[in-house]
């Protein structure tokens, strides 16, 4: 009789190094979810309920889990529009590139910063009241930094988290 000669599917994947496919379902499950409760999350991986508290604990003791967060509408808290800005600094030293890190972060309205290659080096997200808003965001903390050389606008029209 000849062997079974199925499709063969994706490759399974390695789990990082110290993760196992328990923990890797855990953060699935936290990641969608963080608010899950510890029993439900031990019944979803088939593991008793102290051993799912040491995993998730461990698994936040190691860096893995950095937290927990609230997807937030914030048209409710009065910031309805959003935005992408681009930013490109002037040069690329570490203390600039520290000291602009420190500052957009704690700028009113910025949800996220990221670092990234290409033409620009910031992506600053931020959220505000209206357009006006907006472009004073641009004028007082922005251009007025010595270091931005540019700075590119675009509005976010939608925003779906994916887990």
């Amino acid at each position: 009789m000849p062997k079974d000669r199925r499709t063969p599917g994706p490759a399974p994947r390695a789990a990082p190094a110290g993760l196992d496919e328990v923990d890797l379902e855990l953060v699935r499950l936290l990641a969608a979810d963080g608010r899950m409760p510890n029993n439900a999350l031990a019944e979803a991986t088939g593991i008793a309920p102290s051993t799912c508290l040491a995993r998730v604990r461990a698994l936040r003791d190691r860096g893995v889990i950095r937290g927990f967060h609230a997807d937030v509408d914030l048209g409710a808290l009065g910031q309805p529009l959003q935005a992408m800005i681009a930013i490109r600094i002037g040069t690329h030293s570490r203390e600039d590139a520290d000291r602009f890190r420190a500052q957009a972060t704690r700028l009113p309205g910025v949800l996220a910063l990221f670092h990234v290659s290409g033409a620009n080096d910031y992506l600053l997200h931020v959220a505000v009241a209206s357009s006006d808003a907006l472009r004073d965001f641009v004028l007082d903390h922005l251009t007025t930094d010595p270091a931005v050389v540019h700075a590119e606008t675009s509005l976010i029209f939608e925003h779906v988290r994916v887990t």
